[in-house]
């Protein structure tokens, strides 16, 4: 299915079986206590990360949507950490104090995350993470812990699927100097973050898989930003120039950052692939003109609806009909090309 410039495929993978518990996260207002108001804490880890902005504003569209189906109150208390764990814990601890019902925590330090739960127990208070998955040993230390993000696996897969599917179609829309090797530079999240290790692992055997000839020039961390990826990406160009054929990005930003340098240099649309991940507006509108070759895309509001779910039924009485019978909750995903 085509619109606006951009091709929407299908997930290859067997996403239904990704979607554990999704259909237990689906409303239920029958047989619920009385509480007719609940309070719900949101801990970003940056705020101004374009994916966490755009989750932040689909839960607060849950938000309203639920307090117009049921007639309860909500009261989504939203912090930013600013990338700082000991900010976040403080958060939490300032939140628990004030009776929150239900803590939603993209953790910054997923290794951080029983420093967290050690709080929530002590309170009682569930907690829902997401995006940032935590270690599965803190994950199975208390039955009101539940992490919602997507299967980071899958989404290398799609990823590197992108360029397989270009390269077959066309080998010279990706080896431009037509030298027999596809020339590429990498952009990479944190090197904390598992979602950015297992982006990288399974995106390139993904493309070497399917039997592109890659070569690696050279790679980098940009931390998800989109200057740090411009800034890498400059320095790359001033070292390799037209040797550079793909760019493989971790996320949307890292990609629009790498265009950024890319088009400051002069170098003409489409002569260099970018690929991401995420599906932000910015990386949509980018593939939408052609500067963009791929994303993949989350779907953000089952993704909200999820995390909002399960924190608004743990928050009015708990009852496991209304929960997913696994503590993961997995969302699906789809890839966007340019044609």
């Amino acid at each position: 299915m085509k619109r606006n410039g951009v091709c929407l495929l299908t997930a290859g993978l067997a996403i239904s079986a990704l979607l554990v518990g999704l259909g237990g996260c689906s409303k239920n207002t029958g047989n619920m206590d009385q509480k007719k108001e609940i309070r719900i804490g949101v801990f970003l880890y940056k705020g101004d990360d374009a994916f966490i902005s755009m989750l932040q504003e689909s839960i607060q569209e849950e938000a309203r949507k639920y307090e117009q189906e049921t007639g309860v109150e909500v009261t989504l208390n939203i912090l930013d950490a600013k990338g700082s764990q000991n900010t976040q814990c403080s958060q939490v601890e300032r939140q628990l104090a004030l009776g929150c019902d239900a803590l939603c925590v993209n953790i910054v330090d997923r290794f951080a995350a029983s420093v967290v739960i050690d709080k929530a127990m002590a309170a009682n208070t569930p907690v829902i993470f997401f995006n940032r998955e935590p270690v599965e040993e803190d994950l199975k230390r208390w039955e009101k812990l539940y992490y919602v993000g997507v299967d980071a696996k899958e989404t290398a897969v799609l990823q590197g699927q992108i360029l397989v599917d270009a390269y077959q179609k066309n080998p010279f829309s990706l080896d431009r100097n037509e030298d027999g090797r596809v020339s590429y530079v990498l952009l990479e999240g944190e090197t904390s973050h598992q979602d950015s290790l297992i982006r990288t692992e399974w995106s390139i055997q993904t493309v070497k898989d399917g039997g592109v000839p890659l070569q690696k020039l050279t790679g980098g961390i940009a931390n998800w930003e989109r200057s740090q990826a411009s800034a890498l990406m400059e320095q790359w160009i001033e070292t390799y120039g037209e040797q550079i054929e793909v760019v493989i990005c971790n996320n949307d930003e890292m990609a629009l950052g790498a265009l950024d340098a890319i088009e400051r240099a002069g170098i003409l649309d489409g002569a260099v692939k970018l690929v991401g991940i995420d599906g932000t507006p910015g990386g949509v509108e980018a593939l939408k003109n052609g500067k963009l070759l791929g994303t993949v895309e989350a779907d953000r509001r089952k993704y909200a609806s999820a995390i909002f779910e399960i924190a608004s039924a743990l928050s009015r009485s708990g009852e496991k009909e209304k929960l997913p019978e696994s503590p993961y909750c997995w969302c699906p995903q789809r890839v966007l090309v340019h044609e």
